[in-house]
């Protein structure tokens, strides 16, 4: 789960014109403050919100589902971009808009994209699809903890995807509420910034099968 935090853009810097001379005359009236700060406040608006839909935004990492990938409180920015080129990837670390309450956002890694079926036997999961016909058992590292009591077989249509959380004992995810669709994600993990000693891009990132 994530709490969101909005960046201040900075102010634009003055230029000064060479080619144009001063002319003697009266004082140019200054300007309210009350009015300065509502054009600066308009113009931040108009860059913030642009980029806070469409490019990048803040989130604030909340929970614990995700270690030892991610720990609460942890600073990401979340890269929008690319999953309006491209498709999300198998490994990706992905925030979406939680299915049963789309006010929330969770944190989680795409295990299944669509073609895959997910077979789940105790704590090993496997993916059967086109290129691995006889399924092939997935190189999770990364896994805290998984529990041996779960049997499940999900097979993904267009635009669905599985998603667990890395510490599987304590996440609710897609063994639970079921495959998450496309339209709910909203990007994936770029940076992360807080704290400075894990600083990194694309943190989390794995090839399961490399990609495949």
């Amino acid at each position: 789960m994530f709490e969101s935090r909005t960046p201040l853009p900075q102010q634009p810097s003055e230029t000064n014109d060479a080619s144009v001379a001063m002319t003697a005359g009266p004082s140019p009236q200054t300007e309210h403050p009350i009015l300065e700060i509502i054009r600066f406040s308009i113009i931040a608006l108009l860059i913030v919100i642009p980029i806070r839909m469409f490019v990048a935004q803040p989130f604030i990492v909340s929970g614990a589902s995700m270690e030892e990938t991610f720990f609460h409180n942890e600073y990401l920015i979340v890269d929008q971009i690319s999953y309006h080129l491209g498709q999300p990837q198998r490994g990706d670390v992905a925030i979406f808009r939680y299915p049963q309450d789309p006010s929330k956002f969770f944190i989680k890694r795409i295990i299944g994209v669509p073609g895959d079926t997910v077979v789940i036997d105790g704590n090993r999961v496997s993916i059967v699809n086109e290129i691995h016909p006889d399924g092939i058992e997935l190189n999770e590292p990364y896994i805290k903890s998984m529990n041996a009591n779960t049997f499940l077989t999900e097979t993904l249509g267009p635009r669905e995807y599985f998603v667990m959380g890395d510490n599987r004992n304590e996440s609710s995810d897609s063994r639970v509420w079921g495959v998450l669709q496309e339209e709910n994600i909203i990007g994936r993990a770029f940076l992360r910034l807080f704290p400075p000693s894990n600083l990194g891009v694309f943190p989390g990132a794995h090839a399961l099968l490399d990609n495949t």
